[in-house]
């Protein structure tokens, strides 16, 4: 089955959204649809064409449009590639279905084949926030012969997905309904970002998803992953313990680094962008010569 909206006026009022929040990408960006066998994806491009390329994706229903706290600091030096993911809400049109995590793999191979044609790169960094780490180190477990690195916040697939995510993510959107004098003294991040986001995340309910499941990481899963890869997980994570992520990856491959960030929350990309964006910018160092 294909990802879709339950009726018509539910995307026209999904798209218009979007669009009027495209307004606040900070800087001057390429749309390019890049086919896949699953659909055309919308990759949002930006940054010097020579910087080093980054790929980032968005945690579900995020869509590319999460980023755009971040991107003006990231395109300075970086060519960056914003992806909406397919089979979610999104300028990306599911035409195939996605049955299987193979399948998500094949599917962001493609698009970074994509990104790359022409460029004069052979490989990209991978950025993922939640859904989006766990399609990162999902392809990066498999191949990395177009992946220089990894770096990913509050990825999926080191714990089961309970009653707890579901609680808490209850209270973080009713934090998005405070007023923002509000919202500065009860939840760390800037409050115009919820406020911004807040009703695209609603006009994204009324889509609904047929996609397979996240599976959890297996050790030789992530052993496989032979690139340099930093997973940053929230101290107060309702989706894994942390300290047990940390310690069970840090002893398994030279490759993974882990870092637990105090204080924070599955929200830790809205709670610490600052954060965010910097071990971005570390995950994908510029040559000298750039």
């Amino acid at each position: 089955m294909l990802g879709e909206f339950t009726d018509k006026k539910a995307e026209e009022r999904f798209f218009a959204t979007y669009d009027a929040i495209l307004r606040k990408w900070p800087v001057p960006a390429e749309e390019l649809d890049v086919e896949t066998r699953f659909g055309p994806t919308r990759v949002r491009s930006c940054g010097p064409e020579d910087g080093p390329p980054v790929v980032l994706l968005p945690g579900g229903m995020g869509t590319s449009l999460s980023w755009y706290p971040h991107v003006a600091e990231l395109a300075v030096r970086h060519r960056i590639h914003a992806v909406d993911t397919i089979g979610e809400p999104g300028w990306s049109i599911q035409t195939a279905p996605i049955e299987s995590t193979e399948d998500c793999a094949d599917w962001l191979a493609e698009v970074v084949d994509g990104v790359l044609a022409g460029t004069g790169h052979d490989k990209v960094y991978l950025a993922g926030v939640s859904r989006g780490g766990w399609l990162a180190l999902n392809l990066a477990s498999r191949t990395t012969d177009r992946i220089a690195g990894v770096v990913t916040f509050e990825a999926s697939g080191f714990g089961v997905i309970g009653r707890s995510f579901i609680w808490w993510s209850l209270r973080e959107i009713f934090r998005w309904f405070l007023p923002k004098w509000l919202l500065r003294l009860v939840a760390s991040g800037d409050p115009d970002v919820r406020h911004t986001m807040r009703p695209l995340l609603f006009a994204a309910l009324k889509y609904k998803q047929h996609l397979p499941e996240m599976h959890l990481f297996g050790d030789d899963e992530l052993y496989a992953i032979d690139v340099p890869t930093r997973i940053v997980v929230a101290e107060r994570s309702v989706i894994h313990d942390a300290r047990a992520v940390a310690a069970r990856l840090e002893s398994l491959s030279p490759h993974l680094r882990v870092e637990v960030v105090p204080k924070t929350t599955h929200g830790l990309s809205l709670e610490k962008p600052g954060l965010v964006t910097a071990r971005i910018l570390e995950a994908a160092p510029v040559s000298s010569g750039a």
